[in-house]
C-alpha cells in the first residue's frame, strides 16, 4: 500500500499540484522517491503540450522560456532553490560548519545567483536550439533527471540534522526505491528508442552522462559535507536536466 500511496506523496513533495491524501506515513514518504521520475514525466508532458501549442506561433525562444517558467510554477522552483543554495554553500564556505550555515540561509548570494543565471539561461538556449524537438526534450529531461538524486539518497548518508530538514523522511530511499525510479526512466527511453524518437546510441549516451553526473556530485558532496542534503539533491536534478539537454543537442 505504501508503494502505491508513495506515488501520490511524490506529487505532494515535488510539486504544487493539490493531490491531498494526508496524512502520509514514513513508509509512504520513503516510497515517494521511487516515483519521482513519473512525476517528472507528468511535468514534462505538460511542458511538452504547452511547447507544441506555442511553437508555431511564438517561435522557439519565447516558447522555451514559457515552458521553463511553467515547470518552475508547478514545482515552486523547488530544484532551482536547491541549486542556488548548493552553489552558495559550496562556493562560499571554507569549512564544513560554515557550509551548513549557508545552506540554511534563505538569502541568495553571488554564487547562487550566478548558478541560476547559467542554468536557466543554458536550459532556454538548448531548448531553443532543439526547436521542433523541444516537446520531446522536455519530456525526456524532466523524467530521467529525477533518477540520479535517488541513487545519491541510496548511496550516501543524509547529513542535515533531522529536526531541521524538510526532506528527512523522503531522503531515506533504499535499493527498492532506486530500482523502481530507474525503471520509470528506462521504460520511457526504451519506448522512445522503439518508436525511433531517439537513437539507441543517444539513449546510451544519456545514461552514461547521468551516471557521470551522479558520481561527480557524490564525490564533491562527500568531500565537502560528508553526504547529501536536500539542496544537494535538488542541484543534482538541475545538473542532470542540463546534461540530458546537452546530449540531445549534441551533433
Amino acid at each position: 500500500m505504501s508503494a502505491i500511496r508513495g506515488l501520490r506523496a511524490a506529487f505532494v513533495f515535488l510539486t504544487r499540484i493539490p493531490v491531498g491524501g494526508f496524512p502520509y506515513t514514513e513508509e509512504d514518504w520513503r516510497w515517494s522517491t521511487a516515483h519521482f521520475p513519473f512525476v517528472g514525466a507528468v511535468l514534462g508532458l505538460l511542458q511538452a503540450t504547452l511547447a507544441a501549442l506555442l511553437l508555431p506561433h511564438l517561435g522557439a525562444a519565447a516558447t522555451a522560456i514559457l515552458a521553463v517558467g511553467l515547470a518552475m510554477m508547478l514545482t515552486g522552483a523547488f530544484h532551482e532553490d536547491g541549486l542556488a543554495d548548493s552553489a552558495d554553500a559550496l562556493g562560499g564556505a571554507y569549512d564544513r560548519e560554515k557550509l551548513f550555515v549557508i545552506l540554511k540561509d534563505s538569502r541568495i548570494g553571488t554564487f547562487g545567483a550566478a548558478a541560476l543565471f547559467v542554468a536557466l539561461g543554458l536550459r532556454v538556449v538548448l531548448l531553443t536550439e532543439l526547436d521542433v524537438a523541444m516537446p520531446l526534450a522536455l519530456l525526456v529531461s524532466q523524467t530521467v533527471a529525477r533518477t540520479p538524486p535517488i541513487w545519491l539518497m541510496r548511496a550516501l548518508p543524509y547529513v542535515t540534522a533531522d529536526g531541521e530538514s524538510k526532506s528527512r523522511l523522503v531522503a531515506r530511499a533504499r535499493s527498492p526505491q532506486a530500482i523502481v525510479a530507474t525503471l520509470w526512466s528506462l521504460v520511457l527511453l526504451v519506448a522512445l528508442v522503439h518508436h525511433d524518437a531517439i537513437t539507441l546510441a543517444r539513449a546510451i549516451a544519456l545514461g552514461l552522462v547521468l551516471v557521470a553526473i551522479t558520481l561527480v556530485v557524490a564525490w564533491r558532496v562527500v568531500v565537502r559535507a560528508g553526504g547529501v542534503t536536500g539542496d544537494f539533491l535538488g542541484a543534482t536534478e538541475q545538473l542532470a536536466e542540463l546534461g540530458v539537454l546537452l546530449v540531445l543537442v549534441w551533433r
